[in-house]
């Protein structure tokens, strides 16, 4: 089970930090990634990070704003997201690789199998 957390509305330029609650799998044996789903438009990756921690994998759009991390010990994955943009605004998820110890970070949401229920980011301008 995956429990995002952090979510709300912040203005044009601000910050938020989304949380992610891990259960029931073996959490430091699985990459973690964070998806996005805007009103009308497809899921699409945000930023991923191998099982260990030691990479990681950020869409374009998203580049040098936002940080993905882990901390395996608290079964736990954070998104920092800086300078926020109108355009970030969606319900952000954060999903579970379906392979263990991959040495690839994957930005292709078909290879992840668990999902949780999802925090919506809401940036003014």
């Amino acid at each position: 089970q995956l429990v995002e957390s952090g979510g709300g509305l912040v203005q044009a330029g601000g910050s938020l930090r989304l949380s992610c609650a891990a259960s029931g799998r073996t959490f430091s044996r699985y990459g973690m990634g964070w998806f996005r789903q805007a009103p009308g438009k497809e899921r699409e990756f945000v930023a991923g990070i191998k099982w260990s921690g030691a990479n990681t994998y950020y869409a374009d759009s998203v580049k040098g704003r936002f940080t993905i991390s882990r901390d395996n010990a608290k079964n736990t994955v954070y998104l920092q997201m800086n300078s926020l943009k109108p355009e970030d605004t969606a319900v952000y998820y954060c999903a579970s690789h379906f392979t263990p110890y991959r040495t690839v970070v994957s930005g292709n949401r078909d290879e992840y199998d668990y999902w949780g229920q999802g925090t919506q980011v809401t940036v003014s301008s």
